[in-house]
């Protein structure tokens, strides 16, 4: 056996820089959260040539003394936690004491600082983690950090980087989590000399969105917050017309971090659940806040990943938050963004975070200078404006308890106690939501009707209904909102379904394979209201069907009904019985393309104004309105 040496310290700093210093959006992350820590108002970044020339931090937290700046770049030297106990309840973003030293092991920094309160600031040059000068400085109060030649004594990882574009648009996005994360504080972003959004720091989400992802992005949020058990959650979701084609723009925030949680992610999607198509994603910004003893942070090298001590109680947390911002949805809201936003706001460059548009909102976006870091001070008012007219709001109806089906098969024991992120993900917790209180009955007066403040039109295409209400052309799509309707009440019914009983047996040449399917799943489809048979030779006899279901092609449903309990491999009931209730709907549907009794388009007309209708199952809208504005413009009118 070979010889067992120690590692010299340098060595082990190198190997050891690896595990946190990645990227140069590593070096901003981690710098920007000691930036935090120290209590900062407002935070400066600006890099050249995608952070790997240089990299410059200036905010305006506590500094560092002078007798403890070259403590700071040990490893393991830390402020923020003193004794073990410290790690149950870690309040800090930063705690290992590895960054300062990691990032100085492979660039060279120089460190600008004055302690609050002292009459002198210091410098201090470092060269791969080696001192080369301390000296005394006159300095404002703050703290900047530059990174200069990121890796220059590290070849083997230098040219794993990539590009100066894509590292730019890394740091970016890092950036941009900041700025989220933290809307209290001012984040200036500035990459090779052009300032690339600057956020107000007043504390509103929206406005930190607004600045960093776009305008477009932050006008269609839906509000969403929820607190129970000691774990808040507030934020912003899309409504599902805005889903996109990824998670990139789903954000996840805990106690002011930004975290990755795959628990959290499905807390959300299944808030959307019958909302969304197939590979569409939601989009979302969610603070979560609950006690830092809560949860463990210290698990993962860069913090990113995190465990709940009650994975359950976070997932109830965030699933009833979205569900209630859905359920209360109505039309995108007036974007009410201060002037003093707009003259500090930017945008993140294309390809920033996947699938971003460049966003460039008029006024002064700050002073830019080429070849240099730029300067100057944002400026500031207090007028609002207004860019999107807000339509009338409804009240809807309290989100409905989940109900669980019965089990295909039973699953696996666990012991006692124990909760796994498969149970988590299920069904939310019921107990853990309360119930309004039912108000009292009061005797209703007998009210003449109302006349509408809608008028029918016509029906384009034998699929669209025309309607006009106020200064709007308001287009309805037939099917996909009598499909949601009946999609509704087939799932309200939960295990309630009434079966129509056919009077002669309907035999449907189905196929060997999706016969044995469907007569596999007989009970489960027992529960929905259909009664089959195997009457052989690949054929299902059908003697019972749900009462809305269109028997005009029964072989047809039965044959996709078979086809989707076979896709997807093993799911939950809930999920299985979705997919069967969404083609039984579909199938009995007015179909577009017919002609439809105007008697029933107005039926669909009421439900879909009332807001009781918005998507059909699949996620698609189901009325695109057209104002007056919008066709004078067409004409040339305006």
């Amino acid at each position: 056996m070979p010889k067992i040496y120690e590692m010299s310290p340098h060595l082990a700093d190198l190997i050891a820089a690896g595990e946190v210093v990645e990227r140069p959006a590593s070096v901003v992350k981690e710098l920007t959260e000691n930036s935090v820590d120290a209590g900062a108002g407002s935070i400066t970044v600006e890099i050249k040539s995608g952070g790997m020339a240089e990299i410059r931090i200036t905010d305006d937290g506590c500094g560092i003394a002078a007798e403890d700046v070259e403590t700071a770049f040990l490893r393991h030297a830390t402020s923020k936690l003193r004794t073990e106990r410290d790690l149950e309840a870690i309040g800090t973003l930063g705690f290992r004491g590895e960054a300062l030293a990691a990032i100085a092991s492979v660039s060279r920094v120089e460190l600008l600082t004055r302690e609050r309160g002292a009459a002198e600031g210091t410098r201090l040059l470092l060269d791969a983690g080696v001192k080369r000068d301390k000296s005394p400085r006159g300095l404002p109060e703050g703290t900047t950090v530059y990174v200069r030649d990121l890796f220059f004594n590290t070849p083997a990882r230098q040219k794993f980087m990539k590009n100066d574009r894509a590292e730019g648009s890394a740091v970016t996005t890092a950036v941009a989590r900041l700025a989220l994360s933290h809307p209290e504080i001012s984040v200036r972003y500035i990459k090779d000399g052009k300032e690339e959004f600057h956020t107000p720091g007043d504390g509103n989400l929206q406005s930190a969105a607004y600045c960093t992802l776009g305008r477009e992005f932050a006008k269609g949020l839906l509000t969403a917050e929820n607190k129970v058990d000691g774990i808040t959650v507030t934020g912003f979701v899309s409504t599902p017309a805005a889903a996109r084609g990824n998670r990139a723009w789903q954000f996840f925030f805990l106690n002011g971090r930004f975290i990755k949680s795959k628990l959290l992610q499905a807390a959300v999607e299944q808030a959307y659940k019958n909302s969304l198509f197939t590979g569409r994603f939601p989009v979302c910004l969610l603070n979560v806040t609950m006690s830092p003893a809560a949860v463990d942070v210290n698990v993962h090298p860069t913090k990113l990943e995190v465990r709940f001590a009650d994975e359950r109680g976070a997932f109830d947390a965030v699933y009833w938050a979205v569900r209630g911002a859905l359920e209360r949805e109505e039309a995108p809201k007036e974007l009410t963004i201060s002037r003093s936003t707009l003259n500090v706001t930017g945008k993140l460059s294309a390809g920033a975070i996947p699938g971003s548009k460049v966003f460039a909102p008029g006024g002064n976006t700050g002073s830019r200078s080429g070849g240099g870091f730029a300067s100057g001070k944002a400026a500031s008012g207090g007028e609002f404006f207004k860019t999107v007219r807000t339509p009338e709001h409804r009240e809807t109806p309290p989100v409905p308890t989940p109900k669980s089906g019965p089990a295909l098969r039973p699953n696996a024991v666990s012991r006692p106690g124990t909760v796994t992120l498969r149970d988590a993900v299920s069904t939310p917790d019921q107990a853990r939501i309360p119930l309004p209180e039912k108000p009292a009955a009061v005797p209703q007066k007998e009210e003449t009707p109302q006349t509408p403040d809608w008028r029918y039109v016509g029906e384009a295409l034998d699929t669209y209904i025309i309607v006009e209400r106020g200064d709007s052309l308001l287009l309805i799509d037939k099917h996909a909102a009598h499909e949601r309707i009946l999609f509704d009440k087939l799932k309200s019914q939960k295990a309630e379904h009434t079966p129509q009983l056919l009077l002669t047996p309907q035999v449907c040449k189905v196929g060997e394979e999706a016969a044995g399917t469907l007569m596999e799943h007989e009970a489960f489809l027992e529960e929905l209201g259909f009664e089959l048979s195997d009457f052989g030779g690949g054929s299902i006899a059908l003697r019972a069907a749900p009462l809305d279901m269109d028997l005009s092609d029964p072989a047809g449903i039965l044959e996709e009904i078979a086809d989707k309990l076979t896709s997807g491999g093993r799911r939950d009931v809930e999920a299985m019985r979705d997919d069967v209730l969404h083609t039984v709907a579909c199938k009995a549907a007015i179909k577009a393309g017919k002609r439809t009794d105007p008697r029933e388009l107005t039926d669909l007309i009421e439900k879909v104004l009332s807001g009781a209708v918005r998507y059909c199952p699949h996620g698609r809208p189901v009325m695109v309105e057209l104002t007056k504005s919008m066709l004078d413009r067409s004409f040339k009118r305006a």
